[in-house]
Formats: C-alpha cells, sequence, structure tokens
C-alpha cells in the first residue's frame, strides 16, 4: 500500500523508456506527464558498458553519445552489497546507490543518497510480487519501488509499467535530490538488478 501522502501530486515526473537491442542496454529519459507519458525533449540518454569488470553506465545529453551528462560505476568488482558511485561529467561525485542485501533476500533493497546528504531507502512495495519476480521467468511484471526519508515521508518512486519493452514511470516528491541521482536509480533497478 502506499503512503498516504503520496495521494498528492509529484513536484516532478519523468520516464524511463529502454529501447530494444540485442548487445547492450539503452534507456531514454524523458519529462513526462502525470500519468507517466513522455511528453518533452530528451533528458538524457543512457546506454551500459558491456563486458566491463566494473558495472558502468554513461548518460548523454541525446544519442548522438557527444555530451556526457553524468554516469555511474560500481566500486568493485561482484559487490555483493553493489556500492555504486554517481559522477557528474568531470567525474566529480554527486551520490551513490548500493544494494542491501539482506533485506533483497525477499524484497529488493537499495540505499541512495546524493553527495553529502542524507539517505534514502527504497524497496519494492508489494511483498507478493517480489516473490512472484523471484519465482518465475515472467520479466514483464511490473512493480513500485518507493525511495523514503528516515521518517517514512516518500522521496521518490519508480513504478514498471505493464509491457514487453521495459518503462518506468519515475515520481519525484523532494525536489531537493539532485534528478541525476535518481534517474541513475531507475536505470539500476533495470540494467543491474537480478531478475
Amino acid at each position: 500500500m502506499a503512503p498516504a501522502h503520496m495521494n498528492s501530486a509529484p513536484a516532478a515526473v519523468f520516464a524511463v523508456k529502454q529501447r530494444f537491442t540485442a548487445m547492450v542496454n539503452r534507456y531514454e529519459i524523458l519529462p513526462a506527464d502525470a500519468d507517466g507519458n513522455p511528453n518533452g525533449p530528451m533528458l538524457a540518454f543512457a546506454q551500459q558498458k558491456r563486458m566491463k569488470l566494473k558495472e558502468e553506465v554513461i548518460f548523454y545529453s541525446d544519442d548522438t553519445k557527444t555530451s556526457p551528462v553524468f554516469s555511474f560505476k560500481a566500486r568493485n568488482v561482484l559487490d555483493v552489497h553493489g556500492m555504486t558511485d554517481i559522477f557528474d561529467p568531470q567525474g566529480n561525485p554527486i551520490g551513490m546507490f548500493r544494494k542491501d542485501f539482506k533485506a533483497s533476500l525477499l524484497r529488493s533493497t537499495w540505499h541512495v543518497s546524493a553527495a553529502g546528504g542524507s539517505e534514502t531507502r527504497g524497496q519494492e512495495r508489494s511483498v507478493l510480487v517480489a516473490v512472484l519476480r523471484r519465482f518465475t521467468d515472467v520479466t514483464f511484471i511490473p512493480y513500485h519501488f518507493d525511495f523514503t526519508w528516515a521518517d517514512g515521508t516518500v522521496a521518490f518512486s519508480v513504478e514498471k509499467r505493464w509491457g514487453v519493452r521495459d518503462r518506468y514511470k519515475v515520481s519525484v516528491w523532494d525536489t531537493s535530490i539532485d534528478w541525476r541521482v535518481i534517474a541513475a536509480m531507475a536505470v539500476a533497478l533495470d540494467a543491474l538488478q537480478a531478475r
């Protein structure tokens, strides 16, 4: 069940769409309306680097891939805690996220923070959906992650939509968090999380 304050309209909404390609994961980040339908020019284009010992995704201003906007890169190889740093185009850290391995045994759980800021905790909203995703090969089951502050207030949420292609609605209530940190986490839910 969603926290009560989420019945109010989010301050910002954007969409994450995965492009279907055989060799690499590619994502479009787009502004969206309240229903999560894209309604504006591209905010960023992401491409996951393959065959890297440390997981890395670079976000560009568009699909020409000429102007990097931000990136994320895992700290270690095969780290069960999934510590991953988010960088601006100059390589300065702007945030990080990590997987909570123990909590993720039942429901996938992540921790996200902007540089110098407090940490949010994101967890699958539905235990039933979490269990279904672990014990079936069906990859198009929709799910919701709510990222909350320590007091239970939701900072942002990521909702996977129904469909064969991966599409996400990202709703932001706390705009003090750099949108690039939120976008990085949204893409990581698709690119890094074991299904």
